[in-house]
């Protein structure tokens, strides 16, 4: 089966490898079909015209942030004309909802005696697209926390002080603008919600019904029982299946092209196109 990777991440956002370095790394891992899915943008494929040179498919992607229930998710397009209208419109909107909310967790966290140094996170994230892992960075970088992974656990995970989501564009919307541009909306990494399997199915209930056609069975390294499961209901909700590494730097939690088994018997997002290009 093909070497086949729908989710990473670019320096555009919260990745550390250049969009050609990263098309790179993935063509040395063996990917033949890569989609790289910046946070809230696309400026990556601006970056990495013409596409030719590359000997891998690289589909058009993106992931957009939203909230289900009071809860942050994410959603995928993929495959989507990169100058549509209501791309454009989109990237538009969550691009000044990520400032203001960056302003917002930076008050929280000053709020909460972190030191922190609001134009130093901007410069850890090159003055664009600053997320949570960029305060985490700083967070480290201060010695408030030792790692990432404790500042997430500590000040900006899920329901934490630095986890601010109120700024984002509604789900009906965010499907809207990836369908209107011609790409399929999936739901990424489900498991990372860590929600009960019944809450898991009312997202994807809510999700299909308002133009969502696919979710991601395999995220990076995970079980056989975790892959079972998200096959199931796959199948149960009559989904695409997608795969993605979720990759954002060498040698963190995932690597290009490397992840769990596809499952043999789940419909693949790819079937939908027989081909997938930049204009």
């Amino acid at each position: 089966m093909q070497k086949i990777d729908l989710h990473s991440h670019t320096l555009v956002s919260d990745g550390t490898l250049s969009p050609l370095a990263l098309v790179q790394r993935a063509q040395s891992n063996g990917v033949e079909m890569l989609a790289i899915t910046d946070h809230d943008t696309v400026a990556a494929y601006e970056q990495l015209e013409p596409v030719k040179q590359f000997a891998l498919t690289l589909v058009t992607g993106v992931e957009f942030s939203t909230q289900w229930r009071g809860r942050g998710i994410h959603i995928v397009g993929l495959n989507l004309a990169l100058d549509s209208p209501s791309i454009k419109e989109g990237v538009a909107q969550q691009e000044k909802a990520r400032s203001e909310r960056a302003r917002r967790i930076a008050e929280r966290l000053i709020k909460a005696k972190c030191p922190i140094h609001y134009q130093r996170v901007e410069e850890i994230a090159n003055y664009s697209h600053v997320g949570r892992p960029h305060f985490a960075q700083h967070l480290v970088e201060l010695g408030v926390v030792k790692d990432m992974s404790a500042a997430f656990k500590k000040y900006l995970g899920d329901g934490k002080v630095g986890d601010v989501k109120q700024f984002w564009a509604e789900l009906p919307t965010i499907v809207d603008w990836i369908v209107n541009a011609g790409g399929v909306a999936v739901l990424a990494h489900p498991l990372k919600y860590k929600m009960t399997r019944t809450k898991l199915s009312a997202l994807l209930d809510e999700f299909i019904a308002v133009g969502g056609r696919g979710m991601e069975v395999v995220s990076g390294m995970q079980t056989q029982q975790e892959t079972s499961l998200l096959a199931r209901l796959c199948h149960e909700k009559g989904l695409f299946a997608s795969c993605g590494s979720d990759f954002h730097q060498p040698s963190q939690w995932s690597e290009l092209g490397m992840m769990s088994a596809f499952p043999a018997d789940c419909e693949p997002i790819w079937s939908e196109w027989a081909s997938a290009s930049i204009d």
